[in-house]
């Protein structure tokens, strides 16, 4: 208890220091609000979260003058414990997850230089800004998740919550279609390797020579968003979360000032130099360059894929296989032949949709790739589409004609149509409780003050007045 008692004294002198910050002539330059646990909640922040909020169109459940802090304070509840438990991210997690951001937002405003226009700053000082917010998102995030990583509900659970639902709560499940897809990759001519090639060799000239270093490079010509900010760096990792051909010749370096040989993978090629060994797992940068893919040679692609298609659509059997297939050529068997997808062609071409909670053949139109979406929204079941060509995972041109297996029109849940629907709702409020409980006992653990001016505030989680 006394050292409890101590700890409380430390706090409250660290609250009226905050509350008391003035400027030279006297008046209050900002102000502490809210305390949780060490942490100090201040009025400026309060402000910067409603601009934000506003510019986005965000909507706050009751006032937001109570409402805004109270989500500052969770959070900052969600952080201290992510401490605790040493969550983790690191800065190649956060440099990609900006970049994701910027990518979208110069697409929402047309380009980078009407995003520094709107923003009024560099992409260097928009990256940096979003630095410290992104990161605290995504420990919040992966605190939540081990939070909940052991839920489950057992079928029983998920009848019994559909039968005492009122009819009008029942909830719309939105059209739900099952793709398959033929890709085709477009043929690289050598004069681009080569190009890309001589880049990356005058790099590690450069590098040997001691003109420049490999971060700077890196930072300058890299093409992987994820390590580009980080100078190429990419933290501990295993072998098994590497591309094969990259983590062959990464795992095999031993001296940190010695670049690799030119390494290719399925994202392009590379150089590498090793950072440091721990254990199983390296740390190493590299600097990714991609061949740029010819005009003409995605038009090849198209006219491959197309005759493909004319194929199925007649059900008449490609020259090249003509006396060793028979039977009526269909769409399946051309995936399972032709297709350089690796992740379909083993599923005669069809697509499936991976996340957190399991693997479905079923895709909501926002959840396919985007030009995928806009195909098939047109198509009727059975259909085959006209080739076309889109940038796959690995961020590479593929040319690709699609078929829509199946479509299900949105419609009212059923448990026996839509049972995982209706488990994923009951998992998600199962979820949403446990965050609950948790944040309200973690209140009752942890030192809060509240300034008198939100003391009548109504706030979701009960226990911020003492």
């Amino acid at each position: 208890m006394k050292k409890y008692f101590v700890i409380l004294l430390s706090l409250v002198a660290v609250a009226s220091a905050y509350a008391d910050k003035r400027d030279s002539i006297g008046s209050v330059v900002d102000e502490v609000i809210w305390v949780v646990g060490d942490e100090a909640i201040l009025k400026s922040e309060v402000e910067v979260t409603r601009i934000q909020a506003a510019m986005e169109g965000m909507r706050w459940n009751g006032d937001p003058d109570c409402a805004i802090p109270e989500q500052l304070a969770v959070q900052k509840l969600f952080l201290h414990q992510a401490a605790i438990d040493s969550i983790e991210v690191t800065e190649n997690e956060i440099a990609s997850g900006i970049e994701q951001r910027i990518d979208y937002m110069i697409q929402q405003t047309g380009s980078r230089e009407k995003l520094e226009e709107y923003k009024k700053q560099s992409l260097s000082q928009i990256r940096q800004s979003m630095h410290d917010d992104l990161r605290d998102q995504m420990l919040i995030q992966r605190m939540k998740e081990k939070l909940v990583k052991d839920i489950n509900v057992t079928p029983a659970e998920v009848r019994r919550y559909f039968r005492e639902l009122p009819a009008d709560s029942v909830p719309f499940v939105p059209t739900e279609v099952e793709v398959q897809i033929i890709a085709n990759t477009p043929r690289i001519s050598i004069e681009e390797i080569n190009r890309v090639k001589d880049e990356l060799r005058d790099y590690t000239d450069r590098i040997n020579k001691g003109e420049t270093s490999f971060q700077t490079l890196a930072r300058l010509y890299s093409e992987d968003p994820g390590s580009r900010r980080a100078g190429g760096e990419l933290d501990y990792t295993g072998r098994g979360m590497l591309d094969p051909a990259f983590a062959a010749v990464a795992f095999n370096l031993t001296d940190p000032k010695k670049i690799s040989k030119i390494v290719e993978s399925e994202f392009g090629f590379h150089i590498i130099q090793l950072v440091d060994k721990r254990g199983d797992k390296i740390k190493v940068r590299h600097i990714l360059r991609k061949p740029v893919v010819s005009d003409s040679a995605v038009n090849a692609s198209i006219a491959f894929l197309d005759t493909i298609a004319d194929y199925i659509r007649n059900g008449e059997t490609p020259k090249q296989l003509e006396g060793l297939y028979v039977g009526t050529f269909n769409f399946e068997d051309a995936a399972t032949i032709f297709s350089d997808d690796k992740d379909t062609r083993n599923n005669r071409g069809l697509m499936f949709n991976r996340s957190e909670r399991g693997q479905t053949s079923r895709f909501q139109m926002q959840d396919l790739p985007s030009e995928v979406a806009r195909v098939v929204d047109g198509m009727q079941v059975g259909d085959v589409s006209k080739a076309f060509s889109m940038i796959n995972d690995q961020g590479k041109t593929v040319c690709v004609i699609a078929k829509l297996k199946s479509r299900t029109e949105g419609h009212k849940a059923t448990i026996t149509e839509d049972f995982q629907v209706m488990k994923d709702i009951v998992m998600e409020k199962r979820r949403e409780k446990v965050l609950h409980d948790w944040v309200v006992n973690k209140i009752k653990n942890t030192y809060v003050h509240v300034s008198d001016d939100y003391r009548n505030c109504k706030f979701e989680y009960e226990g911020w007045i003492r």
